[in-house]
């Protein structure tokens, strides 16, 4: 448009528009006398490098004109509207088109002004930050997007469909021979009942499989012609059914459920395997005394994403033994329990090589009413064998319940490792009465070739110990050899049922384990129990020398 056409309306109070007045117009522009250039802003997608240019062309303009020392009247102005201004949107308004609107009055030449340098400097300041404003904005944006896509696309290929995957089954086995030898056995004892003896102590083929991404299962049958310790010495009853059930894992709030016969979830040394306990048997207060075994039931087991944390509860059928795999009555009896562990130090550079366990549990079972002798309850313990007499009993509790509560605490440092738990158990008695009966164990091994223990912070059956790992496995050949691993062990526990006139029974043991390999060991135990005067043959002491091969694969 020339500089003598007509301006289109100018409405000055556009909310959309700041304006800000240039003195001194430069005859440069081609039009005659005095002018106002109204500068018309647009939201066409422009780059902002082009308006800040521009925008700096008519301030150097002005300045170089004011510079020379010409002025011009003061209504001789160019008001610039919205040369650069964001919009709601982000969008830049762009200045488009240039009108000029000519002044008829002129004004004397004594009303000159000088430019205000500072104050458009301090504009410019502004339209400057507003784009990086603008521009980081956009960045952001974007980056918000394609992190969101890629999440997205991230979360798609972590699903995979596997409605058509099959079972991956591996097949194991384990195999233990023991045998024992009372050293020296009390005279008290009768000398039928310590006897020394050989067994397979477990004998056992498993199945363990996955599948479809989320289940679990193991199979294990013994093979032993042994007997569970509840019938008469050399009654043999196989197989028994060990292992046998399945899991769902990876379940939302849940993490696993598992329904089947295993270990009740109670107690550290109890739900740690027997090839990764220390001990040819577990101690006296532990398995079949305060801590049940395998039993047919259901239960929850989950922790914290770090693993610091776990827990474990189930409700399972009271005293439906591995021998007795079914019961046919309507009273049936229950257990319930619960475990809660905590690891507040856990070093994970050395996978565990120094850690703290600790735990408390409790576990509450409804007795099963029989038909003859009603509700009653046992507590019994041998020397730390599996086969041998009980040397102290409670005899039959006729009861309704009773509850057993327990503390773990586990320290492994390095090649040392200290392992401890105590129990406390009521027992809701018919008569009314609630004694209290408690039993405890500690225990410390330490590797002599340097290795430690295996820790699992959430492992088959939760927080337990893992599978032992030689630094070098047993070999001899002609370029060399090595004697694989060998772990000292010394332990003490305690069964003490006075509450009950039964008395006390304490038990030590020390001993030395040679690992082959990760699944081979020699076992050496001495075991020296002694009883007080009121348990089962009165006040005992004995020595026993056992020593186990342990294989398994």
């Amino acid at each position: 448009m020339s500089c003598n056409g007509e301006p289109p309306p100018y409405n000055r109070n556009n909310p959309y528009k700041e304006s800000f007045l240039l003195t001194g117009l430069p005859e440069a522009l081609g039009c005659d006398g005095s002018r106002r250039v109204l500068l018309y802003g647009s939201t066409q997608s422009t780059e902002a490098g082009c308006m800040q240019v521009l925008l700096r062309v008519v301030i150097l303009t002005t300045l170089l004109w004011g510079g020379v020392g010409t002025s011009l009247p003061a209504q001789d102005q160019m008001e610039v509207d919205s040369v650069f201004e964001e919009s709601e949107d982000g969008d830049a308004y762009i200045m488009t088109s240039v009108e000029t609107e000519e002044v008829t009055d002129p004004v004397p030449a004594e009303a000159e002004e000088e430019i205000d340098v500072e104050s458009l400097l301090q504009r410019l300041d502004v339209l400057e930050k507003a784009e990086k404003k603008r521009a980081d904005n956009d960045a952001k944006k974007a980056a918000d997007e394609k992190a969101k896509k890629e999440a997205e696309a991230a979360k798609a290929e972590d699903w995979v469909d596997l409605s058509t995957d099959k079972w991956t089954v591996k097949l194991g086995g384990h195999v233990q021979l023991e045998y024992v030898d009372w050293a020296n056995a009390d005279a008290n004892i009768p000398p039928d009942l310590a006897q020394n003896y050989f067994a397979y102590r477990r004998l056992r083929l498993a199945a363990d499989g996955t599948g479809y991404g989320i289940f679990d299962f193991r199979l294990q049958m013994t093979l032993e012609p042994g007997n569970t310790g509840a019938l008469p010495m050399g009654t043999g009853i196989s197989p028994d059914v060990k292992d046998a059930y399945i899991t769902v894992n990876e379940i939302p709030w849940i993490g696993r459920i598992r329904i089947g016969n295993f270990f009740v979830p109670f107690g550290l040394e109890q739900v740690t395997n027997d090839t990764n306990n220390i001990f040819m048997e577990r101690s006296i207060p532990t398995q079949g005394i305060f801590t049940a075994d395998r039993e047919v039931g259901i239960a929850l087991y989950n922790c914290t994403d770090d693993q610091s944390i776990s827990w474990a509860t189930g409700a399972f059928f009271d005293n439906i033994t591995d021998t007795q795999k079914d019961r046919v009555d309507d009273n049936q009896g229950i257990r319930v329990s619960g475990r809660l562990n905590w690891v507040p130090y856990y070093d994970e550079p050395s996978n565990g090589r120094y850690a703290t366990h600790t735990g408390v549990g409790v576990m509450y079972t409804a007795l099963r009413r029989q038909d003859i002798i009603g509700s009653v309850v046992q507590f019994r313990a041998r020397p730390e064998i599996f086969l041998g007499p009980r040397l102290i009993d409670s005899g039959l509790l006729p009861a309704t319940s009773y509850t057993v509560g327990n503390l773990e605490f586990a320290q492994v440092w390095g090649p040392v490792t200290v392992q401890s738990e105590a129990y406390l158990c009521n027992v809701n008695m018919i008569s009314g009465d609630s004694p209290t009966l408690s039993g405890a164990y500690i225990h410390m091994s330490y590797y002599l070739t340097g290795e430690n223990r295996v820790y699992d912070r959430f492992g088959q059956h939760g927080a337990q110990f893992g599978r032992y790992q030689p630094y070098s496995n047993l070999f001899f050949t002609s370029a060399g050899h090595s004697l694989g691993a060998w772990e000292a062990k010394a332990r003490i526990s305690n069964l003490n049922l006075t509450a009950v006139e039964r008395g006390v029974m304490n038990d030590m043991t020390f001993g030395l384990n040679w690992l082959w390999s990760d699944r081979t060991r020699v076992m050496f135990d001495w075991i020296h129990p002694f009883t007080s005067s009121n348990t089962t043959f009165g006040a005992t002491q004995s020595d026993l020398l056992c020593m186990r091969m342990d294989f398994n694969w």
